[in-house]
């Protein structure tokens, strides 16, 4: 059969790994889907938006996507069902060629006149929030909760999203158990966050959504939100400003939780320990691009993430040890002792109060490490998917047993030998 529609010459024509779908590209600055059977082909939508010739198109492998390219200098990502770019990337001098996609991982390269780009195509850290034996977390637009015990996963709802918002905006979640609530920060409108109360059987969900580069609870029933000009409002769960806070002069970029009244506000160089109701700085600590931070669970002691680094302090923010990797640091979580565990690309490792570190076991697939229980660790891989992995903790036990003193841990008999 032969497919007509085109206003002009075809470049570019790709076949859907399991769908009877096909996406072609043409010199009339069109993308267009078709469904084909064993007879016929037939046209299901035109995607819009380049401004000179499509040079080439490619379906997603895992996710309801088209990625395509032009002339005019531009990578349009597209929502398949919508058909609405929902990202959209661009060269300053070169024309785009050619586009292939990782079926393994989430890479996509790109040739242009003058090289090639590869790049991932959406954020593989899986927003989370860990309660108890619950780890809230978000994928493919829907709000779940992962039981630890069970090892149950289970939808809880899904979240609305705007036509062109992109499929992995939500950054951060933050749970609290005394409201049953959720905050929400994402990319939408450069920065928003969004409130919901969670549904109880048949009760219906509020919901809020409001502009705030950043937004942290800060007691039982408010939260802190960083405006885009550096003020911190204090917030109830009706959505109501309660407390306004000017912090301009101090350059932040995000908050964190740092116990009831009190915030981390992060800054390029700084981390400030902030009480809220007194308006001032309980402390402080220089400390350059953190990304993360990361609480024990008697939040004794803070974990700061950087991009090759992490710093662990007590809740003054006095250091204690530093860590430098050479490569990224993807997560951090702390176990019920007191020991830091964290991955790279390639490990899970372990950090002490004391600044001994090591191996723990490595990996095949980056991971993103969510909480520990005994000899079991659990995550997420880059697909948001949950994953129990198995490790060894007895080197690390009986380190910080020494460290500790506590010479009464139950720890293997082989290690004694060492």
């Amino acid at each position: 059969f032969i497919l007509e529609g085109h206003e002009r010459g075809v470049n570019w024509v790709a076949f859907h790994l399991s769908q009877p779908l096909i996406a072609s590209a043409s010199d009339d600055r069109t993308v267009r889907l078709w469904r084909y059977d064993d007879y016929r082909a037939i046209e299901l939508g035109v995607y819009r938006g380049h401004f000179n010739n499509v040079s080439c198109v490619v379906f997603h492998p895992i996710r309801d996507l088209i990625i395509s390219n032009s002339e005019d200098k531009h990578i349009r990502v597209w929502d398949l069902p919508s058909r609405v770019c929902v990202k959209l990337y661009r060269t300053e001098n070169d024309r785009f060629w050619i586009l292939s996609v990782h079926k393994g991982s989430n890479l996509l390269a790109a040739g242009h006149e003058s090289g090639m780009l590869v790049f991932k195509l959406q954020r593989e850290r899986t927003p989370f929030s860990v309660h108890q034996n619950n780890i809230y977390y978000v994928n493919d637009r829907v709000l779940r909760v992962f039981n630890i015990e069970e090892t149950k996963d289970t939808p809880i709802m899904s979240l609305k999203r705007p036509a062109g918002v992109t499929f992995d905006s939500v950054l951060d979640i933050h749970y609290n158990p005394a409201e049953n609530a959720l905050l929400l920060t994402s990319r939408i409108e450069d920065g928003s966050y969004e409130l919901y109360t969670l549904p109880k059987k048949s009760e219906p969900t509020s919901a809020y959504r409001a502009l705030g580069r950043s937004a942290v609870w800060v007691a039982r029933n408010k939260f802190a939100v960083l405006t885009e000009n550096k003020t911190i409002l204090i917030v109830d769960l009706k959505n109501e400003i309660t407390k306004k806070i000017d912090v301009s002069v101090m350059a932040i970029t995000s908050l964190s939780y740092a116990g009831i009244g009190t915030l981390l506000l992060i800054t390029d160089n700084e981390v400030f320990l902030f009480d809220v109701q007194q308006k001032q700085t309980l402390a402080e600590c220089s400390l350059s691009g953190v990304r993360r931070v990361v609480w024990s669970s008697d939040s004794s002691h803070v974990a700061m993430l950087t991009k090759f680094s992490i710093v662990i302090s007590s809740k003054k923010l006095e250091q204690l040890c530093t860590v430098q990797e050479t490569t990224r640091v993807k997560s951090a979580t702390w176990d019920s002792a007191g020991v830091l565990l964290y991955t790279t690309a390639c490990h899970i490792k372990y950090l002490l109060l004391n600044g001994d570190s090591g191996i723990i076991r490595t990996l095949d697939i980056p991971i993103y490490i969510t909480a520990v229980r005994d000899d079991k660790v659990y995550c997420f891989d880059n697909e948001s998917r949950p994953r129990v992995l198995e490790i060894d903790p007895s080197e690390y036990k009986f380190k910080f047993a020494l460290v500790t003193k506590n010479y009464d841990e139950d720890t293997p008999n082989s290690l004694y030998t060492l």
